[in-house]
């Protein structure tokens, strides 16, 4: 990444999405609020918030419509509170020292944006001079980035949620339909008012000239094809090889689910089936920053409706809280896990079955063992020069002593961490 500095709390950290509308019967921020020291009890550091903007009404599909096409770009939607409550969200996130992005959606707006009134000409018009849309979204139609007015005043209202929220960044909307040269203006201007993280929902190595972080798409589509073995583990090295061709200090984003994942495609249990905790695992152990959608930590078997009113069944259980709470807590604590971290693939012999990998820096090392298929009592060796330590196991807790060759066993989807510190 060319010119930018990066924040110094990406570091290890994690995100956590929050669907508002859909996160308690009330839909609020002050609702919402109740939640942040179990999520702080989990380990989550950075809280994106799905869109806070009003939304438009014309062309509104469903009840509420989408989180994605807004009126305006400076105003908070009256469903989730006002703009108090939502600095009242963002001043206790800082005082629980977690971080808060709000989602920005840059390359459209809804019918009945403000701007479509006050500056039509600020919009990309069909050959009969009426607003358009070139992705095929019935309700939202396309900004003109040729119009240099119109970027000055969306990064106007970019600043504006710093200046008046002290939000910590943003996470930009589909930013590979924005020319890049407008991200690389809109960071440099909102990061002299405060150093910002920057996600970008896209899986472009370019991007990084302007983004911290971008999207593992194309490692979410092979993943969801290798659990239900209509594609292999060679696939899945082919995209995280193509990732490290990315600049040397890009992240990107592993996820196996999010708003537009529950909502259009199922839960990670309809995608994934028994290997849903065995790729958790690997998002948030692979090096890059994982990411959990709301629910996941509960967990949540339905989908979410995108347009309508559709709470999240929360039941108190939590069943996967602590599960989530080793995983973030290790990254957090195990330099292994972070940015200075070492890679190693582990051979295993049965490597179109098993996925493993050390990870080390200094005395700390992190050895993750994932079975990924369906097959029983897979038995194995490896043999690593790096692998000889005492480690604990993460879920467990148990110690193991572990020579440079030692043989593993495993079961369908089971997966294993070893770490050298808890």
């Amino acid at each position: 990444m060319s010119g930018y500095k990066k924040v110094e709390w990406i570091n290890g950290a994690n995100i956590y999405e929050v669907n508002i509308r859909q996160y308690s019967e009330e839909g609020t921020f002050t609702a919402f609020a109740k939640h942040l020291h179990r999520l702080k009890d989990i380990g989550v550091e950075i809280l994106w918030m799905m869109p806070v903007t009003p939304i438009s009404i014309e062309k509104r599909q469903g009840t509420l419509g989408s989180y994605y096409a807004c009126s305006s770009y400076t105003a908070i939607n009256a469903e989730y509170g006002t703009i108090d409550d939502f600095k009242a969200l963002v001043n206790e996130v800082h005082k629980l020292d977690m971080k808060i992005i709000i989602d920005w959606v840059a390359n459209h707006t809804g019918w009945d944006h403000h701007w479509t009134k006050e500056h039509a000409d600020w919009y990309i018009k069909d050959d009969s001079g009426n607003f358009t849309e070139q992705n095929g979204w019935q309700d939202v139609i396309d900004l003109n980035y040729q119009n240099e007015d119109m970027r000055a005043a969306m990064i106007d209202a970019m600043m504006f949620w710093i200046r008046e929220c002290n939000i910590d960044g943003f996470r930009c909307d589909m930013a590979h339909l924005v020319p890049l040269d407008f991200w690389k203006t809109a960071r440099q201007k909102c990061d002299e008012l405060k150093p910002l993280l920057w996600l970008a929902e896209c899986d472009v190595a370019d991007y990084h000239e302007a983004f911290d972080i971008s999207y593992a798409w194309d490692w979410m589509h092979v993943s969801e094809k290798l659990s239900k073995q209509i594609a292999s583990i060679q696939h899945m090295d082919d995209v995280l090889d193509k990732y490290t061709h990315y600049p040397n200090d890009a992240l990107k984003l592993f996820f196996t689910s999010n708003h537009d994942e529950n909502s259009w495609n199922g839960t990670e249990y309809e995608k994934y089936g028994g290997a849903a905790k065995a790729f958790a695992v690997f998002c948030c152990t692979w090096p890059g920053i994982p990411l959990i959608y709301s629910g996941q930590e509960m967990p949540n078997y339905k989908r979410l409706k995108f347009f309508d009113k559709d709470p999240i069944e929360w039941n108190n259980k939590f069943e996967l809280h602590e599960f989530y709470r080793s995983l973030l807590r290790l990254k957090k604590n195990n330099t292994a896990l972070q940015n200075a971290g070492n890679l190693n693939r582990l051979v295993t012999r049965a490597d179109d079955k098993i996925f493993a990998y050390l990870l080390s820096h200094e005395n700390n090392k992190v050895v993750v063992l994932i079975n990924f298929s369906p097959e029983e009592k897979i038995v194995f060796n490896i043999q690593h020069e790096k692998l000889g330590a005492t480690y604990y196991n993460l879920f467990s807790g148990l110690q193991y002593t572990l020579n440079n060759e030692e043989k593993f066993e495993m079961q369908p989807w089971e997966y294993a961490v070893y770490s050298t510190g808890i």
